[in-house]
């Protein structure tokens, strides 16, 4: 028989391991949720360089407009006929942005043209530049990595910063996005 005492011993250890694994998941759940709802708009490093999640029409034309922004890279590749696809085109081109496809999977490796292509992309992009993906996390976060890096020179250690949970980053467990991690690290190996 178990005693009285035992049982309330194991009920405040019961609760203890909730708050100790639960106020810290909540957290992280809900600072995911107000990065994909507030469309995960950062600049990256001290550039002219802006990174963001799919944005909707109304949202891109703001950062549009707030940031002067004259490209568009958008990292999800062209997905004509699609309704927000169609909307960003649309919406850059009425606000005369030059709009660039440039597909990129979060799951997998990019081979080193693919991210040579990219850097070449973005250093002659006319800036502002913005630079988005489906959340702004793991493509857009390589993205922004590898400007840092190879663009403007930036320690890997600080460029790295650009692919981290606070842009919503969660390359651990069975997420497959280290991928992207990977690729930075192998292209910024190679970076002089």
């Amino acid at each position: 028989m178990i005693s009285d005492q035992t049982k309330r011993s194991f009920k405040r250890l019961g609760l203890a391991c909730v708050l100790i694994i639960g106020l810290p998941a909540s957290g992280a759940i809900g600072w995911a949720a107000y990065l994909r709802l507030s469309g995960n708009v950062h600049q990256v490093g001290m550039s002219e360089v802006y990174r963001s999640a799919q944005l909707s029409s109304k949202g891109l034309e703001a950062v549009i407009k707030d940031h002067a922004v004259k490209t568009v890279i958008n990292l999800r590749g062209s997905q004509q006929n699609s309704e927000w696809y169609d909307a960003e085109r649309a919406t850059a081109a009425k606000l005369g942005v030059t709009h660039i496809d440039l597909p990129l999977s979060a799951n997998e490796e990019p081979d080193d043209a693919k991210l040579d292509h990219l850097i070449t992309t973005m250093r002659d992009a006319q800036k502002p530049l913005l630079i988005h993906c489906e959340g702004g996390a793991d493509r857009s976060g390589l993205a922004a990595a590898l400007y840092r890096h190879a663009i403007e020179g930036e320690t890997y250690e600080k460029a790295a910063e650009e692919l981290s949970f606070r842009y919503g980053h969660f390359p651990w467990l069975t997420s497959r996005t280290g991928a992207m991690d990977r690729a930075f690290a192998r292209r910024a190996s190679v970076t002089p």
